[in-house]
Parts: C-alpha cells; sequence; structure tokens
C-alpha cells in the first residue's frame, strides 16, 4: 500500500463512523481490519490529513468512550437475568419432575 492508499482508507474510515455512529470495533470489523489500525487512523493519520473531520471524529469517540461503561453495565445485568432464569427453570423442572 502507497501513502495515497493509507489515506483514502483513512478517510473512507472516518466518513463510515460518522455516517453510521458506530464504535472502533463495529468499524474494524466492517472493513475486515484490526481495531488497533482503525484506531491509529483515525486518532493519529487523520489529525494530518483532514484536521477538520479529524475533529468531528474525536468528538463521536469521546462520546462512545464516555457511554461505554453504561454499554458493557446493561449487558452485564441482561447476563445475570438470563443465568437467573435459566435458575429458577431448572428449580422449577427439579420440583416437577423429581430430578
Amino acid at each position: 500500500m502507497n501513502y495515497d492508499e493509507l489515506d483514502d482508507r483513512t478517510i473512507r474510515l472516518a466518513y463510515y463512523i460518522l455516517e453510521n455512529h458506530t464504535t472502533i470495533r463495529a468499524t474494524a470489523k466492517a472493513f475486515n481490519i484490526p481495531k488497533s489500525t482503525v484506531h491509529h487512523d483515525l486518532s493519529t493519520k487523520l489529525k494530518y490529513i483532514n484536521y477538520k473531520l479529524f475533529l468531528e471524529v474525536k468528538k463521536l469517540m469521546e462520546e462512545n468512550f464516555n457511554i461505554k461503561h453504561i454499554h458493557g453495565g446493561e449487558s452485564t445485568k441482561l447476563k445475570y437475568e438470563a443465568l437467573k432464569k435459566e435458575v429458577n427453570k431448572n428449580d422449577e423442572s427439579e420440583a416437577l419432575f423429581g430430578v
């Protein structure tokens, strides 16, 4: 890859993340490249390629960073609710069938 191709990829990543409001992980999956590459392109290279675009992406990345603990908490809550339901279901079947 030459520099023009890398610059083009960086700009495509930036527009993708802005248009779709995705995370770095989701963007990496969509482009089939490592998330560290996406992060490096958007947080380092983009600054020198297109500073205005960099500021927009940076703002979105900061928003994603600030709410990720909420998503993690929700996922953990759902996980334990599902486990609790499974345990209750097993307890009910033991009571019904004497297992």
